[in-house]
């Protein structure tokens, strides 16, 4: 069956074709909302009196037979469906008879499958968005549980400055939430209903297209039935920030890869997160982490390829819109996986602070410290810079320990070789957002309260207490 075989003679459709042009085997997944779009489009019809009563409810009679076959797994696809509105529209007129035949009054594939998708991309950035709550959730529990633990900082991998474990993880965190403002911004922008814009052109029969909008739980309907169904600026913004947030969960596998091999010894990994070698009886990998970046590749790719598809397409529908689907299909999957698998492995993980405070207690990761107590006692800062670069530069030359070049500077001295014990650097940054003590639990509290209202955007329940 085809819904549009009233145009053709009696000629066979060329197994070509349909082989290119058949999409059953992933719009599937859209079934749920085809089911949901069709019963709001049956009672507008209904609402506008182009189907009787009777009529009206023997579809959504058949409807919800076809929706129950669904979920039972009992739904019969047949070898000519070409996609999931025409097996669902055929399995309707086999159910309802000659009024099946109604069903599609109105109505055109373009503006049934542009509905469809938004239906299904604005609930499934909805998921997404609390697996980012979820993961943001792990963050601040490890955070929290990190204490006054510390480490490197660094900036082109070399070691900087000392800075709280909290400090760090929450860098990560606080990258999420831009991530999960973008995913509520993409589903504001997408909330528009296109069902109404007919194949093109809208319709002269005596639809209500606003009643339909708000049927489906749309906030509002097209402006231009053109751009309603040509549209596939959400499907590119989704996947844009599916790229982003998946570039942002590549950095933090990256980090996990280094943090876990014996050369930083910052983290070691469960068991249960974490893969062997068929052939090195001794190895442990961070497989998850591993696998997290190169997602990434594959969430870009399918950014491009999308963008690319769409560059050169006039108004209004292509064919071409076709290729919208398993890009957003997968990249949704993609990062859900990553999120859930990302999630389990650091909650499971036991970080080695002592490791961590053995690499960052090294006296020249204080350096900008002693630059800066100097400027406290009235030097310049770039002859402050100066003169401790001058004193590494000498400690790395003449294997002198730094310490010992400290104390014995007239502009130094005992005072300033405090500044190079353990543990004392972190301790000093003391700014608003800094990686101190005391900036670190403001950031703990305020991470707290982005992510409860996060969590309230998104409707998810917490338990009393929960976020204090």
């Amino acid at each position: 069956m085809t819904l549009w075989q009233g145009r053709f003679g009696g000629s066979k459709q060329s197994e070509a074709l349909f082989a290119l042009t058949k999409s059953l085997s992933f719009d599937c997944r859209l079934a749920p909302d085809d089911i949901a779009c069709s019963r709001a489009h049956v009672l507008g019809l209904e609402r506008s009196g182009l189907v009787s009563h009777d009529e009206a409810g023997a579809l959504l009679a058949a409807l919800a037979q076809v929706e129950q076959e669904l979920a039972e797994s009992s739904f019969s696809f047949m070898p000519g469906d070409e996609d999931v509105h025409t097996a669902v529209e055929r399995r309707v007129t086999e159910i309802a008879g000659e009024v099946g035949a109604r069903l599609h009054t109105g109505r055109s594939r373009n503006d049934q499958v542009a509905t469809d998708l938004r239906l299904f991309t604005k609930r499934s950035l909805g998921e997404v968005g609390k697996g980012v709550i979820a993961f943001q959730e792990v963050l601040l529990t490890l955070a929290r549980d990190a204490g006054d633990a510390y480490l490197p900082g660094y900036t082109h991998l070399q070691r900087a400055q000392p800075v709280l474990l909290a400090h760090h993880l929450l860098a990560h965190g606080w990258a999420l939430s831009r991530d999960l403002d973008r995913l509520v911004a993409t589903r504001h922008r997408l909330d528009i209903s296109p069902l109404g814009a007919g194949a093109l052109a809208g319709s002269s029969l005596p639809l209500d297209p606003e009643w339909v909008a708000r049927e489906l739980g749309f906030s509002g309907r097209f402006e231009n039935s053109l751009d309603a169904v040509s549209d596939r600026d959400f499907v590119a913004e989704a996947l844009f920030d599916l790229a982003l947030l998946g570039t942002h969960l590549s950095r933090l596998g990256e980090e996990v890869v280094l943090w876990s091999t014996e050369e930083f010894g910052f983290m070691h990994l469960d068991d249960a997160y974490a893969t062997g070698s068929s052939m090195l009886p001794q190895k442990k990998n961070a497989d998850i982490a591993e696998l997290a970046r190169a997602k990434t590749g594959r969430l870009i790719g399918h950014l491009t390829g999308l963008l690319t598809t769409l560059k050169g397409l006039p108004l209004s529908y292509n064919r071409d819109l076709q290729e919208d689907k398993e890009p957003l299909f997968d990249a949704l999957d993609q990062v859900e996986r990553t999120l859930e698998a990302l999630g389990g492995l650091l909650l499971s993980a036991t970080f080695d602070t002592q490791a961590m405070a053995r690499a960052a207690d090294a006296p020249t990761l204080a350096a900008t410290d002693l630059a800066e107590w100097l400027v406290q006692k009235g030097m310049p800062f770039r002859r402050a810079h100066e003169l401790v670069g001058a004193l590494v530069r000498d400690s790395v030359q003449r294997r002198v320990p730094l310490p010992e070049l400290v104390a014995a500077h007239p502009s130094l001295g005992a005072d300033a070789v405090a500044l190079l014990e353990p543990g004392v650097a972190v301790t000093r940054r003391t700014t608003p957002g800094g990686a101190g003590p005391e900036p670190v639990a403001a950031q703990l509290e305020h991470f707290a309260s982005v992510v409860r209202a996060d969590a309230e955007r998104l409707g998810l329940a917490r338990a009393q207490g929960q976020w204090h």
